[in-house]
C-alpha cells in the first residue's frame, strides 16, 4: 500500500477550501477541520480523528475523479482503503449508514439534523429497517462510526472551533509512525 503522505493530506485539506457543503453554512474544509476538533476534544485516537476529518473526502475533486460513479461515502472509502487503512475506509463508508441507524434507533436524533442533512437522508434510504439496524449495530466498529456521524452533524458552525491543518498532519504523522 502506498500510504497517503502528509503533503498529499495537506493538499486534500487545502482543496476542500471553498468547496460547497450541500446548503450548509460552512465549506468542506471548515466542516472537516471542525469534525476533527470535535474528535480531538472527545479524546479520539489518531486514526479515529483522521476518519472524522476525512469522512467527506469523497467529495473532493481528486477522489471524485478517481471514483466518479460512487456516492461520496463509498468513493471516500475506496480512497482510504487504497491509501490509509481498512478501519478508516469502513468508518468513512459507514458515516451515512450511521445517520440512517441513528434515525431508526434514537428518537430525538432526526430533530438534530440540519435541513440539508434531513433532505439527503431521503436519498440515502431513510431510516434503517430492523434487519439493517441489527446488522449495523453488530459491527465491531459501529460505535466509532456513530461517533464520526455525530461529529459530522455538529461540524456545521461557521464560527465554531477547528483543528489547524498542522494538528491534522501531526495526528497523521503519529498514526503513520505507530506500529500496526
Amino acid at each position: 500500500m502506498n500510504l497517503l503522505s502528509g503533503r498529499e493530506l495537506a493538499e486534500l485539506i487545502d482543496g476542500m477550501a471553498g468547496l460547497p457543503y450541500a446548503g450548509e453554512a460552512v465549506d468542506q474544509r471548515t466542516h472537516a477541520l471542525q469534525a476533527g476538533w470535535l474528535a480531538a476534544r472527545a479524546g479520539a485516537d489518531d486514526e479515529l480523528l483522521l476518519a472524522a476529518v476525512l469522512h467527506d473526502v469523497g467529495r473532493t475533486d481528486p477522489v471524485r475523479a478517481a471514483y466518479p460513479d460512487l456516492p461520496h461515502e463509498h468513493a471516500g472509502a475506496e480512497f482510504a482503503r487504497a491509501r490509509l487503512s481498512e478501519r478508516l475506509a469502513w468508518m468513512i463508508a459507514a458515516h451515512v449508514s450511521a445517520k440512517r441507524y441513528l434515525v431508526a434507533t434514537d428518537l430525538g436524533y432526526a430533530s438534530l439534523l440540519s435541513p440539508a442533512s434531513a433532505a439527503s437522508l431521503r436519498h440515502q434510504g431513510g431510516p434503517m429497517d430492523a434487519r439493517e439496524v441489527a446488522t449495523f449495530g453488530a459491527h465491531p466498529m459501529a460505535e466509532q462510526a456513530v461517533l464520526v456521524r455525530r461529529w459530522d452533524d455538529a461540524a456545521k458552525n461557521p464560527h465554531g472551533p477547528v483543528l489547524t491543518p498542522d494538528q491534522v498532519l501531526a495526528a497523521h504523522d503519529r498514526w503513520v509512525a505507530a506500529p500496526r
